[in-house]
């Protein structure tokens, strides 16, 4: 009888060690590592008995290689074609993260419903009858999508093989369990394998693959750090399940960038794609309110026009407090130093909180120049127009700076009625905008005297 191998792994970022020890020497975190039971077994291939009479693959010319045949698959899904740059690309691997009850399963079944070619569905954690009930809420009618409910990977592939399927989605990659490996479903050795297993097979086929995985409560994927280094595309889908809204962001992605965002609404059919974001980002109160401005920013390629609340009050206890949602809390201070050095505005000791309504969060510095209008609009309590929006960063001296593709940012605030905007002045435009006044200022003592007198 052969003795079985066992090997240490740390469950945090996947190393593999001879014997136990309390930290890891690669992620510096205590008690990690746990002993796993790692037996291979004969035949691990995903089609091992027509993988062996496949012929090798050799060099090419990178002239002679075809790259027409890799044409994107269009999901049917405008909000995560544009997360994923177009489309899902032929043989890639997809990892899909999000809190539970976020919306995962919704969201790829929906696409697998919607999606006009022949899709597989394989489930591990829902029965057939209970996917069956959501499918009805969605598209009830879809005939191209067929449901597996099933752990264990070679019994998935002799399904795969019999339904040829143009897209295949797993929920999730911790519940899958392979052969080759001795242990439990969700440990490292079994996330590595199967996962391996599911890429040797898109490349293989050209078949794209998409996993749905868990998160940790610290808001990571669940599994070893190299299971996001295996697959082509990370995509995390972030909210709050107290709220409708839902957003997708790409944190890697082989073939497209990784600043693109899909907003959703979860509605009772599904998940709504939201077309305007800036419908949600913007507030529909009428009256006139101090502590408010409306930033031109860009997420990818996709103008967005977002709404800054500050709220300064006077410091009760004896260090101000400084808090920011959805902002660099670091570029905060740095903005209200500059306010208090160039400007002449005492905030050293006054509370300040900053806010972007929507629930996302922006690196964008074009944001200065709002977050900047929204902290004297509420230190001074005083309105700014709801139709002037701004779109410029701010330095530390003082001046009003330049920010990339500002003609697209104008052009969307004049689409959404905006009467005015504030730029930079060293900002060249290319024609004129009829419908939008375009105020160029230089200094920060110059966008004061313009929004208060």
């Amino acid at each position: 009888m052969a003795k079985t191998k066992t090997a240490f792994f740390c469950q945090n970022c996947g190393s593999q060690f001879s014997k136990w020890q309390g930290q890891c020497s690669s992620c510096k975190e205590w008690n990690t590592i746990a002993e796993e039971v790692v037996q291979k077994a004969s035949g691990t291939s995903w089609k091992s008995s027509e993988a062996k009479q496949q012929r090798r693959p050799k060099p090419q010319r990178i002239q002679e290689i075809d790259a027409h045949t890799e044409a994107r698959f269009n999901t049917q899904n405008e909000e995560l074609n544009r997360v994923l740059g177009g489309g899902l690309v032929p043989g890639s691997l997809t990892l899909l993260g999000g809190e539970p009850g976020i919306g995962k399963s919704t969201l790829m079944l929906q696409v697998a419903l919607q999606w006009k070619r022949k899709t597989l569905y394989v489930s591990g954690e829902e029965s057939a009858q209970q996917i069956k009930l959501r499918a009805e809420r969605i598209q009830p009618d879809a005939a191209h999508c067929f449901i597996l409910t099933e752990t264990q990977t070679q019994q998935i592939f002799q399904q795969i093989e019999a339904v040829a399927p143009d897209l295949v989605i797993i929920d999730s990659i911790q519940t899958l369990h392979t052969d080759a490996i001795d242990s439990s479903p969700g440990s490292i050795s079994q996330i590595r394998e199967t996962t391996a297993e599911l890429i040797k097979f898109a490349k293989e086929t050209h078949t794209p693959v998409v996993l749905i995985g868990h998160i940790t409560k610290d808001g990571q994927i669940a599994g070893p750090k190299i299971l996001e280094h295996m697959v082509d595309t990370v995509l995390q889908f972030e909210g709050d399940r107290n709220h409708v809204y839902r957003i997708l962001r790409a944190h890697k992605n082989r073939f497209g960038s990784t600043h693109e965002l899909g907003i959703y609404e979860m509605l009772g059919n599904g998940l709504r794609e939201v077309a305007n974001p800036s419908e949600i980002l913007l507030s529909k109160n009428d009256e006139d309110l101090s502590g408010t401005a409306v930033a031109a920013t860009l997420e990818g390629m996709r103008p967005l026009m977002i709404e800054i609340q500050a709220l300064v009050s006077s410091a009760v206890y004896g260090t101000p407090q400084r808090s920011a949602t959805g902002y660099n809390s670091k570029r905060l201070n740095m903005l209200l130093a500059v306010l208090e050095k160039r400007a002449g505005f005492k905030l050293g000791a006054k509370d300040v909180f900053l806010n972007i309504t929507g629930g996302i969060s922006v690196d964008d510095p074009a944001l200065d120049l709002a977050v900047v209008g929204a902290v004297l609009s509420s230190n001074i309590d005083m309105a700014i127009d709801k139709q002037l929006c701004f779109a410029a960063e701010i330095g530390l001296a003082g001046e009003v700076r330049p920010v990339t593709r500002v003609e697209q940012r104008i052009s969307e605030a004049e689409k959404l009625g905006f009467r005015a905007i504030i730029i930079s002045k060293y900002c060249k435009l290319s024609k004129k905008y009829p419908d939008i006044q375009v105020i160029k200022v230089g200094k920060v003592h110059d966008v004061v005297r313009h929004l208060f007198g």
